[in-house]
């Protein structure tokens, strides 16, 4: 009986010993946990974030409203309307996102030809009303504006994959 008590001390002993080298083996390394609101990690070039409009290099709009991005869109969130220019050409008058109906799935700024309409790096536009999330060409050519550094990199990454 006791050459049973004496193994299961050993057998403890060995578990405790292991478990404690363990942790003293994490306990020293630098913490992976981030600082959330004063620390950000790093971002995917592909992630799907708050949508935007964006620009050409002279002030105009990219977008020709060709509707493929309406077109595309398994949610239905996307609403365009449109008419011609005197030069000839179609731009939009009205361009809408419902973004409580969007699910982020990139389909809209894959389908553009023109690279539009992205999904920009900003995760953070939490809202406290409801039609906040309902997104107009202004909104969206703003935040076009406001993250058209970013987006160009970011494009520029993902090039060789697209």
């Amino acid at each position: 009986m006791s050459a049973v008590i004496r193994f299961v001390r050993s057998a403890f002993l060995l578990d405790f010993l292991g478990a404690f080298a363990l942790a003293m083996k994490y306990f020293f390394r630098p913490k992976p946990t981030l600082n959330y609101p004063f620390e950000k990690g790093p971002l995917s070039p592909r992630f799907r974030g708050q949508h935007a409009l964006r620009r050409y290099d002279s002030g105009e709009e990219r977008c020709i409203a060709c509707k493929l991005c309406e077109a595309i869109c398994p949610a239905q969130a996307i609403t365009i309307e449109a008419e011609p220019r005197e030069d000839g050409s179609r731009r939009t008058t009205r361009y809408d996102i419902d973004m409580t109906k969007c699910i982020y799935c990139g389909y809209c700024q894959e389908a553009c030809p023109v690279d539009a309409i992205v999904e920009g790096p900003n995760f953070e536009f939490a809202t406290e009303t409801r039609e906040e999330l309902f997104y107009d060409k202004a909104r969206l050519l703003d935040n076009g504006d406001r993250w058209e550094r970013e987006i160009a990199q970011n494009l520029k990454l993902d090039e060789p994959y697209r």
